[in-house]
């Protein structure tokens, strides 16, 4: 499955933004999809990941409230909604996929999108 991340761009704390992670290729019903992200300097950390039907979600602790993940596996297609953007939640976002249950760990996903910047100013 081919994936690709969207939707970033630069705004002003408090903001929102809506990422989307467009896929194609294998049947996308069947993998479960998480986001990723990595500050300048930093690790790449998991920020949330959604079952392949959309029932389950998960996020990490520093965005929960936040950050809504969700999917349209019409649109072959999972969205990542960030409300009340702080400067702290600058980074590269990324989307992966993996078959069967949603994980936290990064090198659980096989396939990845490019990533796509959000930049918060405060």
């Amino acid at each position: 499955v081919q994936l690709q991340a969207f939707g970033g761009g630069s705004v002003q704390a408090g903001g929102s933004l809506r990422l989307s992670c467009a896929a194609s290729g294998r049947t996308f019903s069947r993998f479960a999809v998480g986001w990723f992200r990595q500050a300048p300097g930093k690790e790449r950390e998991f920020v949330a990941s959604i079952s392949w039907s959309g029932a389950g979600t998960y996020y990490a602790d520093s965005v929960k409230g936040r950050f809504t993940i969700s999917r349209d596996n019409a649109k072959n297609t999972v969205y990542l909604q960030i409300d009340s953007l702080k400067p702290e939640d600058t980074a590269v976002y990324y989307c992966a996929a993996r078959y069967y249950d949603p994980s936290y760990k990064r090198d659980d996903y096989n396939y990845w999108g490019q990533g796509t910047l959000v930049t918060v100013s405060s």
